[in-house]
């Protein structure tokens, strides 16, 4: 596996770690639908949180907050809003972005954005 997948697999899975600590619970991790990947999808018991994980090496030039463009969004609510009518869940949806940056060997959630963007009104 090429080095850069590795890192974002684990930088999920300390995302992961990191939000069942703070009391979420992980419904899914690397959700499908069709080409579209949603990397966790949580709930806090009031909102259903869907997750995007951006990991970068201790030297990025760009703010991995930032690779979540237009696109990307547009492609995380589509899931999102599929794996909600799928699963039957009726609660309001939240999007957080969790950075981590990898130092060494070892990965460090660098920010949580709670309510990183909403939906797009069409």
């Amino acid at each position: 596996m090429a080095e850069k997948n590795e890192t974002g697999k684990q930088g999920e899975i300390t995302a992961q770690r990191y939000l069942e600590e703070k009391g979420y619970k992980v419904l899914e991790a690397n959700w499908r639908f069709h080409h579209y990947e949603l990397d966790i999808i949580a709930t806090d018991g009031e909102d259903l949180i869907i997750v995007e994980v951006k990991t970068r090496a201790g030297n990025y030039l760009v703010a991995p907050e930032l690779a979540v463009d237009k696109g990307k969004i547009r492609r995380i609510v589509t899931a999102s809003d599929a794996y909600a009518r799928m699963k039957g869940i009726d609660l309001p949806i939240r999007f957080d972005i969790i950075c981590l940056i990898r130092k060494g060997a070892s990965y460090a959630v660098e920010n949580h954005f709670e309510d990183a963007f909403f939906a797009p009104v069409r």
